[in-house]
């Protein structure tokens, strides 16, 4: 359907423009008042770049930073090569030891801008230890990969501390100092409390997507943890936005930063995005399914409102045989790292989730994101559609609307 009506949706965007920028801001919890103009935008055409978008006019490569060698070598095996924007402006400031606030969404690279300098520091010196605070169990977990590939026989131990894992197996490793923390503001609480975890151990520390910690709650954990910290540090600051409570948190955080702004536009232009309507009396599972099997949907992830429903509609998709998985909340953590790792093998190709995995995964290769449930804000959809048309690469962001 969302072909036969592409064009006309298109023009009627662009006739709108203006009205269309007024109406962000002002939203229901459930997205009720989100224009469906948002939700269609026409890709521009685009160039595919090898590892992550880049700076195309930067001449930087890895290879001249002053870095270890055997860093360098892992940076270059993981297929790195010309620096983003966000790693060529904060790695030398990090190498220096200045403290950092990066203002940059998902995708822009980031997580390598603080873990290659970070990792180098400690290499270079095996006191140095490093604290990493993100808002989710899937972002820990993937920062916690990327560690270990750069750190690749470097001899610098990691652990990853999230809820649902085996606190047990995370406790021992923290006994034998690890130089690389990784966790969720609760599970970190809980290890300070149960005084397996002392922060005062640990000379640099970054928070990561802190915009989305204050989102979901965390913003008293978040100042919990800091009151923990040394007062001699190393502080990195990653957030997509700065408000009044995100300020809250940077004023006790930082010291003499340097501020570091490369965020992009709210959407990709190498997004493809259009809405769905439901016709007349047909079921909104059946045009879901019609869409899944045509050409081209290969690796789809499907996005809703509540545990139940997409539990509900992965039940659905699984029956009519797809090979679809689901992860949230009421999954144990061992379930959602192990759907994410078949996604990512293409050992499946439909992966259903709740807003928990929208902001800082990085899935190779995702034709399509559909919203199955509107977005509760439009600053969620940014960072839903954000999972597809990564590395320069077109992607397709598909709405259903009512």
């Amino acid at each position: 359907m969302y072909k036969q009506n592409r064009q006309h949706h298109f023009n009627s965007r662009r006739s709108s423009s203006g009205s269309q920028r007024k109406s962000r801001g002002n939203f229901s919890r459930y997205g009720k008042d989100l224009d469906h103009r948002l939700f269609i935008k026409k890709a521009e055409k685009t160039e595919v770049k090898s590892a992550e978008v880049v700076d195309s006019v930067s001449e930087t490569t890895f290879a001249q930073y002053e870095i270890d060698d055997k860093l360098k070598r892992n940076i270059s095996e993981h297929g790195y090569t010309v620096p983003t924007e966000i790693q060529k402006r904060s790695i030398p400031e990090i190498l220096r030891g200045r403290d950092i606030i990066g203002i940059a969404n998902t995708g822009t690279g980031k997580t390598a801008a603080f873990l290659i300098s970070l990792i180098n520091k400690s290499f270079l010196d095996r006191n140095q230890r490093v604290l990493i605070v993100t808002p989710t169990r899937e972002l820990a977990v993937q920062i916690f990969d990327e560690f270990k590939l750069f750190a690749k026989g470097t001899g610098l131990e990691g652990v990853a501390l999230v809820g649902g894992a085996n606190i047990r197996r995370q406790t021992s490793i923290l006994r034998h100092k690890p130089h690389f923390v990784i966790g969720t503001p609760g599970r970190l609480k809980d290890l300070i409390q149960r005084r397996e975890l002392n922060l005062a151990l640990f000379q640099n520390v970054v928070l990561d997507e802190v915009d989305r910690m204050v989102d979901i709650g965390f913003i008293h954990d978040i100042k919990y943890l800091i009151s923990f910290l040394p007062s001699v540090r190393q502080s990195l600051f990653f957030s997509a936005t700065v408000d009044g409570k995100t300020q809250e948190i940077l004023r006790s955080f930082v010291t003499n930063p340097i501020t570091i702004s490369v965020k992009r536009q709210e959407t990709a232009n190498n997004i493809d995005q259009d809405i769905i309507k439901v016709p007349g009396k047909k079921e909104k599972i059946d045009v879901l399914h019609d869409l899944l099997i045509q050409r081209g949907f290969d690796k789809v992830i499907i996005f809703g409102r509540t545990k139940w429903g997409i539990q509900k509609l992965t039940n659905n998709l699984q029956s009519r045989g797809f090979r679809a998985v689901a992860i949230h909340g009421n999954k144990s953590q061992n379930q959602r790292q192990r759907a994410l790792e078949q996604f990512k093998k293409n050992e499946i190709n439909i992966l259903l989730a709740t807003d928990v995995v929208s902001r800082g995964l990085d899935i190779d290769n995702v034709t399509h994101v559909i919203n199955y449930d509107k977005p509760a804000s439009y600053e969620d959809y940014i960072h839903r559609i954000g999972r597809t048309g990564r590395a320069g690469k077109k992607g397709i962001a598909l709405t259903f609307v009512d």
